[in-house]
């Protein structure tokens, strides 16, 4: 029989690097739930452009490995011409559960959401065996994207996620990296696009895991999110160290008043550090006054001349 013309046509894409181990298993399980399984091979040197489409994987091939983002801009660009209802992104090292994709794309059909993610950390869901550092980094990093974007997303490092048809075409990313995680829902926040988390579980005892290590990817990933809050949110990036500073030169200038019988140059020593101290303070906290206000102030501007927010 054929396929049913009126059913939404669904894709699943994954950027590969180097996993012939797993590639073969997640192409074949992931077809069982979609219509197409595109695979972005980042300039893999080993077998698994060969074993993907030996498997049924329409594969797109990078010359050389240009990151993750490059990967996932290949995948939306080309998904764009295949005409498809949702898109669903997973990576292809077999962390992910293929049999959790009908409930992840499922807000989309009904639609109830643009942008799902596949989350460890809602009700339902679980990251089986994810080390307690991992964990730790994750918190942190979903904490600063939130204070960024306001979104109150549980799991912002999860790359399993679905796209509507209107996601896809409306989304638009500069980073190649793994900081795109970060850079997507900002997108999708600003273009007024409806995020929703789904429960599921992520593996972590795959034979191999991510190409880039915790400590890296967290690093480069948190250096993003910190530099975004500190161009949204300057009053609080630069202010909160700012009264931190003042509040310490305050200390060290009232315990240096308390030890004026002690040598003078120690004392004046002391007094001037704390007055630099504080001084620093003060200049970070009127710079985030001054950048919020002019922030605030070109916003409003944005929205009375051209709409935009």
């Amino acid at each position: 029989m054929g396929k049913d013309e009126s059913a939404p046509r669904i894709i699943a894409g994954m950027p590969m690097y180097n996993e012939e181990e797993t590639i073969g298993t997640v192409v074949t399980m992931a077809l069982r739930h979609a219509d197409e399984v595109i695979c972005i091979d980042d300039g893999s040197s080993d077998s698994s452009a060969r074993i993907a489409e030996a498997c049924g994987a329409t594969v797109i091939r990078h010359r050389s490995n240009q990151g993750y983002g490059a990967a996932l801009k290949t995948l939306f660009q080309t998904t764009n011409t295949r005409d498809a209802d949702v898109l669903v992104v997973l990576d292809s090292d077999g962390q992910h559960d293929t049999s959790d994709i009908p409930k992840l794309i499922q807000p989309i059909l009904d639609g109830e959401a643009d942008f799902t993610i596949g989350s460890r950390f809602v009700e339902g869901g679980e990251g089986n065996s994810m080390p307690a550092y991992r964990r730790l980094g994750i918190k942190v990093i979903t904490a600063a994207s939130n204070l960024t974007s306001d979104l109150g997303i549980k799991d912002t490092q999860s790359g399993f996620r679905a796209f509507s048809r209107t996601a896809v075409e409306r989304l638009r990313f500069d980073a190649d990296g793994m900081e795109l995680s970060l850079e997507m829902l900002e997108d999708a926040k600003e273009k007024q696009l409806i995020i929703q988390e789904v429960p599921t579980v992520i593996r972590y005892d795959v034979p191999k895991g991510s190409n880039f290590t915790a400590v890296s990817h967290g690093f480069t990933v948190l250096t993003w999110a910190l530099l975004s809050l500190s161009q949204k949110k300057p009053l609080l990036t630069l202010g909160v160290p700012g009264l931190g500073l003042l509040a310490t030169g305050a200390a060290m200038g009232m315990q240096t008043a308390q030890g004026v019988t002690t040598q003078l140059d120690s004392v004046l020593g002391d007094g001037l550090t704390a007055i630099w101290v504080g001084v620093l303070g003060l200049a970070l906290i009127t710079t985030g006054f001054i950048l919020q206000t002019v922030r605030g102030f070109l916003r409003i501007l944005l929205v009375r001349e051209f709409g935009l927010d």
